[in-house]
């Protein structure tokens, strides 16, 4: 296509283009929401510092980190006392996003131990939130992993 002289027809169309594309833009930034759903259960709990209890029901949920002073690419076990079913719980960075890291879940006696790892950062510490399902409950817990 070879070079067109620029119509005074054409003009308009690409001017007219052009403002609607700047108004939806402009529109979309100015009218953005974050819609982050909030746990039915979420509360600040630091597992480093001490297991979380969460109430659920009539019984309380305690969540433990095995590891006071956990370290990036190290084995990290999670505890979970009085809970029924067999929970599903993801992994999550909170100061970066690193991925979702899964966690395997067995039941030993009456409580329900996960296993995990998560990866180094390039930062000394890093913080993460642990993300636990059982039903339509939903529990989230953060922790701080040293490299």
């Amino acid at each position: 296509m070879a070079a067109e002289k620029l119509t005074k027809g054409r003009l308009i169309q690409i001017l007219v283009l052009m403002t609607v594309l700047i108004a939806a833009f402009t529109w979309r930034t100015v009218s953005y929401e974050t819609h982050e759903q909030k746990s039915e259960l979420a509360k600040e709990c630091d597992l480093t510092v001490e297991p979380c209890l969460f109430d659920k029901d009539a019984s309380g949920v305690l969540v433990t980190l095995s590891q006071k002073q956990p370290k990036a690419e190290a084995l990290l076990t999670v505890v979970i006392d009085n809970m029924s079913a067999k929970p599903t719980a993801i992994v999550e960075g909170v100061s970066m996003n690193m991925g979702t890291v899964p966690v395997i879940f067995e039941q030993k006696e009456d409580k329900w131990v996960g296993s995990f790892t998560v990866p180094a950062c390039k930062h000394e510490t890093m913080v993460w939130a642990i993300k636990i399902t059982e039903g339509s409950s939903n529990i989230t817990a953060n922790f701080t992993v040293k490299k």
